[in-house]
């Protein structure tokens, strides 16, 4: 209203400007539900745990069809058709791959690897596959690392295919691509050790059921890549390759193929990744090389032997991820959507010619060489490693004056954290806990977050393991706030000093290559076993995600912002908590994901050193050949995943208000 020339602002009430905030009218709808709802839920099945009302008992049909499968296994079709002739192509494949690199040798593979990386990434990608084959044999390592490579080779080749399908049925497909999402979600944020009791319950101990479930981990990366590459094609390309009167083949293969080449090779660095990382979780089913001899190393606490192994998978990744990674030098002077000009073809035949005489080197090369590597040129690195292990529990597991040491350390927080956070959880009401998820969901995403969240943990109690699934997540949590911490603060140093990145990089690399059971091995020797381990390997194993990310956060943040904050005298301090955390926010909340995701996989495993909880009873399924309790143990951790994923993913803002 205006008077004059005078205008009257309406009042305005708290009430009303708490409304107008799209977080508050969130936690104000929430609460307002809650209040109608919770009475009656209390009424119906307590404040306490997941009321035994609302649990449903799956051990009598799981038991069944465990029963049943044991049964016929050996006889039915299905078995004998159809899972058997894919174990047995995957035994071969892999029997295949392996004689190949014997039949090269050990000088054969060498060269091969560095002529190989040298062509797709340049000079020193090349150097760096010579040195680390190099390095693999002075380990006494070889034939371990030929096993797994063979693996490898195999796994990664089938993931890329499947992975490949999957992403471009739903980069073409709208529904498809609805369809496929949650699937994919729920693989990833499902931990590693939960794929591995249904493949060996359906094909047994061996190679064939590590190489399905490094698949099933490992392909939807590529599949979520391939989708986001495709789906983002620029439409005016389309458009013009429509005018041009393309096919739908023709305009897959001409533009939307070559326009997300950058998506595919990542999708394929990733897998390769994810693969690598389970060669030792592969190991507890059977699959031979590096990953059985870092697993066998856990049984006897030998950190010499783990880490004697645990190398070469951590080279074998860098090797892979610097040739994947240097990629686009395979597509210098490849035009985009055509085949190339008239000049192609002497060229093309030039680099064949070039190719197929270096490809008759190498085989000539390994068989005069010989196809294991010299036993002479080994050095032995578990004894000294063994001796200074051993020197370290001797100074710092107890006797610190003032401290006590590490024993002391790992009571302390098992005692002051975890028991009163897992009591704490298991204390809050059942609905209590979903009301809170569904805040913290509703809050950084959308109604649809917040319900797929709300319904992964009701799921959990349906399947009656609510109370291990609070201790697994008192476990993730409090290792989550150690990580983000320590990780802060180190991206803080990283972001503020280009000599302290350079230093952290290739130690970053190391420690986001290296096995998770590799971590586990020296915390059990220096913790002793219970908890307090699972979750000092988890904090390692995920602290190097979270430095990588927030320090690329902090480093991109808009230099014309700190340009301006140091302009109006703004201290350090101030311009980090004013203006670079604020608009690094997107790669913070990445990070606090990335690190939930990576710590729960880490806290499974140490079912394994005495973590308990639903780790300990997927550990136990899979040694019993228990589908019931392994199964729904494992389906409990997917719901715990893909709960605490949709808890810490952000959204959009424009699709969360």
């Amino acid at each position: 209203m205006s008077t004059a020339g005078t205008t009257v602002t309406p009042h305005i009430t708290p009430l009303q400007a708490v409304w107008h905030r799209p977080a508050a009218r969130k936690l104000l709808l929430l609460a307002a539900v809650t209040a109608a709802v919770a009475p009656f839920a209390a009424a119906r099945g307590g404040s306490g745990a997941w009321p035994h009302a609302l649990t449903v008992d799956l051990t009598g049909p799981l038991g069944r069809a465990n029963d049943w499968i044991i049964d016929n296994r050996d006889s039915h079709w299905l078995f004998l058709y159809f899972f058997g002739h894919i174990s047995n192509a995957i035994v071969v494949s892999v029997r295949a791959v392996y004689v190949v690199l014997l039949a090269l040798g050990w000088a054969g593979v060498t060269a091969g690897a560095a002529l190989l990386s040298w062509r797709l990434a340049g000079v020193r990608a090349g150097v760096t596959a010579l040195a680390s084959f190099a390095v693999c044999g002075l380990l006494g390592m070889w034939v371990p690392t030929m096993r797994t490579l063979a693996l490898m080779i195999v796994a990664v080749a089938a993931s890329v295919a499947v992975g490949a399908l999957l992403g471009l049925a739903a980069g073409l497909s709208d529904r498809t691509f609805r369809a496929l999402r949650p699937v994919l979600d729920t693989m990833q944020a499902l931990p590693a050790f939960a794929y591995l009791l249904p493949v060996v319950l359906v094909f047994g101990i061996g190679v064939a059921p590590a190489v399905l479930a490094t698949v099933v981990y490992a392909a939807p990366p590529m599949a979520r890549l391939t989708a986001l590459g495709l789906r983002g094609t620029d439409k005016g390309v389309l458009e013009a390759v429509d005018s041009l009167g393309a096919t739908a083949r023709q305009r897959l293969l001409t533009a939307r193929l070559p326009l997300a080449r950058r998506e595919l090779l990542l999708g394929v660095n990733q897998s390769i990744m994810m693969a690598l990382s389970m060669a030792v979780i592969a190991s507890v089913i059977g699959a031979d090389g590096l990953g059985d001899r870092v697993y066998q190393a856990l049984s006897t606490v030998d950190v010499g032997t783990a880490l004697t192994a645990g190398i070469p998978i951590v080279l074998l990744a860098i090797v892979l991820d610097r040739s994947v990674g240097g990629r686009p030098r395979l597509w210098a002077g490849v035009p985009q959507g055509g085949t190339g000009g008239h000049n192609r073809p002497p060229g093309r035949t030039r680099t064949a010619t070039t190719w197929v005489a270096a490809a008759a080197a190498v085989v000539a090369l390994g068989r005069l060489t010989g196809t294991s590597w010299p036993s002479s040129w080994t050095l032995q690195i578990a004894a000294p490693v063994n001796r200074a292990k051993d020197w370290m529990v001797d100074h710092l597991y107890s006797g610190i004056p003032g401290i006590g040491g590490t024993a002391d350390a790992a009571a302390h927080y098992t005692a002051w954290v975890l028991d009163p956070l897992r009591s704490g959880l298991q204390a809050l009401p059942w609905w209590g806990a979903l009301t809170l998820v569904a805040a913290l969901a509703w809050l950084i995403g959308t109604w649809r977050t917040a319900l797929t969240a709300t319904l992964s943990l009701a799921a959990i109690g349906v399947l009656g393991r609510w109370e291990p699934a609070m201790d697994t997540l008192s476990q993730v949590l409090a290792a989550v706030v150690v990580t983000l911490l320590l990780g802060v603060l180190v991206a803080v140093a990283a972001a503020r000093s280009d000599r302290v990145e350079r230093l952290l990089r290739p130690v970053l690399d190391v420690f986001q290559t290296m096995p998770q059971f590799v971590y586990l091995i020296p915390v059990v020797a220096l913790f002793g076993v219970g908890r307090a381990p699972a979750a000092a390997a988890a904090i390692v194993y995920a602290l190097p995600a979270v430095v990588r990310i927030v320090g690329q956060g902090l480093r991109q943040v808009d230099p014309a912002a700190m340009e301006s904050a140091r302009s109006l005298g703004a201290t350090g301090g101030q311009q980090l908590r004013q203006v670079q955390f604020p608009l690094a926010r997107p790669q913070l909340l990445l990070a606090v994901n990335q690190a939930v995701v990576l710590v729960l996989s880490v806290v499974i495993i140490g079912g394994l050193v005495g973590g308990g909880a639903l780790g300990y009873e997927v550990v136990f399924g899979l040694a019993q050949g228990d589908l019931a309790t392994g199964l729904m143990a494992g389906t409990a951790i997917a719901c715990l995943g893909l709960m605490l994923d949709r808890v810490t993913q952000p959204v959009k803002a424009k699709e969360a208000n």
